[in-house]
């Protein structure tokens, strides 16, 4: 069994600030919706490891009584510290709030969290190794 992709809310007519923090500040790719869903608002990403296998699929899909998600959140993993700390420091960079708080309190990992545009709670991680 493996996780498939995960399902983010957002405020109608969000996608920009989406793609601001799923792309500009995460890395991420913006990949086209199914043509059965294509016309729905919102907007899917993906992760892509280096030979080419999908890693970490994000949906963002629109919520008309939006509220956001400050404790159910997308855990992504990382491979090193090294690569934690420079998202950390890209997401930041963004205009996107990092939180650092937590860093030491996951048996075998550090980690940070951070919030999308719309206060979405994501946490990264990585082996602490």
């Amino acid at each position: 069994m493996r996780l498939h992709h995960v399902q983010v809310m957002m405020p109608p007519g969000g996608e920009a600030e989406a793609r601001r923090f799923w792309v500009e500040a995460f890395g991420l790719v913006e990949v086209p919706k199914p043509p059965a869903m294509a016309d729905r608002p919102g907007c899917w990403f993906r992760s892509f490891a280096a030979d080419g296998a999908a890693g970490v699929e994000i949906h963002v899909s629109v919520e008309p009584d939006f509220v956001p998600a400050r404790r159910a959140h997308p855990a992504i993993v990382l491979d090193t510290v090294e690569e934690l700390d420079a998202l950390a420091t890209r997401v930041a960079a963004s205009g996107f709030e990092v939180a650092h708080g937590d860093r030491r309190t996951f048996a075998g990992y550090l980690r940070f969290h951070c919030f999308d545009a719309f206060g979405n709670r994501v946490e990264v991680l990585a082996p602490a190794s």
